[in-house]
C-alpha cells in the first residue's frame, strides 16, 4: 500500500488528524493496535475545556480547537454529542474564589467567556449545589462529546471521502527511515505501508511511536479514575469542577491529586472524577482514590450521597513534562509529524491539533505558530 499519510492511533486525535488530511486532498491510512479509540480516548470524559487553561498557547489552541469542533459538529450532523453545556468552576473558600477571580480575568484578556458568580447565584445556575460555597465562574463556551463516538465518526467522515482508510488490530512494528534520513514507510503487522508522512498520534503511547523512528519524547502515563452513577433524570446543568482543579492539571507532582469534577451525559450518568497519578501502566481500581473521588463530589453536590454507582473506570493521559502537547514536525526526522502528549486535553485539542497538522503537511501558514509545541523545545532542554 502507497500513501501520502499514515496516522497512527485511532483515538480522537488520530480521528481528526486523518478527517483535516483527507478534507486536504491526502490519501491517509489510519493505524491503530487496538479497535478506534480503545486507548487514552477511551478512558476520558470527552471535555472541550477554555476554563482550565491558563493564558498561554495551549489556551490559544483551544479556542481554535472549540470552534473547530462546532464547525465539525455542524457538518457531521452532531454524531457525536456535542453538548454545549458550559462549565462551572467553584471555589470552597472566600480566598480560593478571589484567585479563581483573578485567573478568569486573565483568561478574558485572551479571549475566554468568564463571568463571576456569587454564592448566592450558584443556585440558580445548579439548584442542587451546596449552599457552602464561596462563589464560581461560569464558562459558557466550556462543550463535551462522547469521546468514543466523536473517534468513530470523524474517522468515518474521513473514510467517506474515499481517501482514508482505516486499519484496526494492526500493530506498527517499525518505522522505515531511508539514507537521507526521511520517512519512507510503516512497518505493521500486516505489512508495508509506503510513505513519507507519518503522524504520531499514540497518545500515551506516544513516545514508544517515536523511538521506533529513533527520537525520543519524554511522554508518562498519568492515571486517572472515573465514577459512573446510575442513569438520573437531568440534576447537574454544567460540566462542575472545583477551582483546585486547575492546579492538579498544571501540577508536577507524581503522587495523587484529586479533585471534584462533576457532569452529567446524554444517557442520564453523572461522571465524577478527577485523579491524577503517576504509576505507569497500572490500572489497577484503588478504592481509596475512589472513595476520595466520591466525597468531594458530595462536597459540591450533597444529593450524590443517595446516589447508586453503575460504573468505574480508569485511564492514562499523555504526560509532558511542561504541560504542553507535542504538536508538528520533528526536526530530527523528516517526515515525522507529532500529534499526542495532551494529556486531559486531547479530546478538546484534537479539533485544533489536525487542523494545523494537515495545514503544515500541505505548506500553507498554520492558524497558529506551533514553535511551542515542537518536539525540539526537549532537545534544546537536554542541551543546556
Amino acid at each position: 500500500m502507497n500513501v501520502d499519510v499514515v496516522v497512527i492511533g485511532a483515538g480522537v486525535v488520530g480521528a481528526c488528524c486523518a478527517y483535516s488530511c483527507a478534507e486536504a486532498g491526502l490519501t491517509v491510512a489510519i493505524v491503530d493496535r487496538g479497535a478506534v479509540a480503545s486507548g487514552t480516548t477511551g478512558g476520558g470524559e470527552g471535555n472541550i475545556l477554555v476554563s482550565d487553561k491558563e493564558p498561554g498557547p495551549e489556551l490559544d489552541l483551544a479556542l481554535l480547537s472549540r470552534g473547530l469542533w462546532a464547525r465539525m459538529a455542524g457538518s457531521l450532523g452532531d454524531s457525536f454529542e456535542l453538548d454545549p453545556k458550559g462549565g462551572l468552576v467553584v471555589a470552597a473558600q472566600s480566598a480560593t474564589y478571589e484567585q479563581l477571580l483573578r485567573f478568569a480575568g486573565e483568561q478574558r484578556e485572551c479571549g475566554v467567556i468568564a463571568e463571576p458568580v456569587a454564592a448566592a447565584d450558584l443556585p440558580e445556575l445548579e439548584p442542587r449545589i451546596s449552599r457552602d460555597l464561596a462563589g464560581g465562574v461560569l464558562y459558557p463556551q466550556d462543550m463535551q462529546v462522547q469521546p468514543m463516538l466523536a473517534a468513530a465518526h470523524i474517522i468515518e467522515a474521513a473514510r467517506s471521502t474515499g481517501r482514508a482508510r482505516l486499519m484496526t488490530g494492526s500493530e506498527v512494528t517499525g518505522i522505515d527511515v531511508d539514507a537521507s534520513g526521511a520517512i519512507s514507510g510503516v512497518r505493521t503487522a500486516h505489512g508495508l505501508i509506503s510513505t513519507p508522512i507519518v503522524i504520531n498520534a499514540a497518545g500515551t503511547w506516544g513516545g514508544q511511536i517515536a523511538a521506533l523512528a529513533g527520537v525520543k519524547l519524554p511522554i508518562l502515563p498519568r492515571r486517572g479514575f472515573i465514577l459512573v452513577t446510575e442513569p438520573l433524570p437531568p440534576l447537574v446543568r454544567h460540566k462542575v469542577y472545583a477551582a483546585d482543579y486547575v492546579a492538579n492539571v498544571a501540577s508536577d507532582n507524581a503522587g495523587l491529586e484529586t479533585s471534584a469534577v462533576i457532569e452529567g451525559t446524554h444517557s442520564g450518568t453523572i461522571l465524577i472524577g478527577a485523579s491524577r497519578e503517576r504509576v505507569g501502566f497500572d490500572k489497577t481500581p484503588d478504592w481509596t482514590v475512589l472513595g476520595r473521588l466520591a466525597r468531594q463530589a458530595i462536597d459540591v453536590f450533597p444529593f450524590l450521597a443517595e446516589v447508586s454507582l453503575l460504573r468505574t473506570y480508569g485511564g492514562f493521559r499523555p504526560y509532558c513534562p511542561d504541560h504542553l502537547p507535542v504538536i508538528g514536525p520533528d526536526p530530527r526526522v523528516a517526515g515525522l509529524m507529532h500529534a499526542c502528549g495532551h494529556e486531559g486535553a486531547g479530546v478538546g485539542l484534537a479539533a485544533g491539533t489536525g487542523h494545523v497538522i494537515a495545514q503544515s503537511i500541505i505548506g500553507v501558514r498554520t492558524s497558529m505558530d506551533l514553535a511551542p509545541f515542537s518536539p525540539a523545545r526537549f532537545e534544546a532542554r537536554h542541551v543546556s
